[in-house]
């Protein structure tokens, strides 16, 4: 086993919209759904991120920064889109200062839809996100 799949590290972001996506992601982390049982650890920084979740809308004004952020993660990297803001959009869809997901300004792996998906989801989602590393690491 490696050590990526060992101890995975976690950088979540949040651009925006109701924050209902971000409030179900620090619930995962809580010990009623313990992520960290799978080694998976939030951390603030990009440079040793091997997953990357993105909650919320992706304005048009914050997509450089996320692009930045996603170019600075090494390289296996897996990114989650969370909620249906980070999927598609959501309700901002269309909207004259969103994008249309996050797979708009980056490639995506996983989507885990919901509005909020609940922290079960979200787990499942990083759980293929270990499978899915361990896969690109090869």
């Amino acid at each position: 086993m490696s050590m990526i799949k060992k101890s995975p590290w976690v950088l979540v972001w949040e651009s925006g919209g109701c924050n209902g996506c971000i409030i179900e992601v620090v619930a995962s982390v809580t010990p009623k759904y313990d992520i960290e049982r799978f080694g998976a650890l939030v951390k603030g920084t990009p440079r040793h991120a091997d997953i990357f979740i993105v909650c919320g809308v992706v304005t048009k004004k914050s997509a450089a920064r996320l692009k930045l952020l996603y170019e600075q993660m090494p390289k296996p990297k897996i990114v989650m889109a969370v909620g249906a803001c980070g999927c598609s959009g959501g309700v901002f869809n269309g909207c004259y200062g969103s994008t249309n997901g996050a797979a708009s300004t980056i490639p995506v792996d996983i989507y885990v839809p919901g509005c909020p998906p609940k922290p079960e989801a979200i787990i499942d989602g990083v759980v293929k996100a270990l499978a899915l590393l361990e896969e690109k690491k090869k």
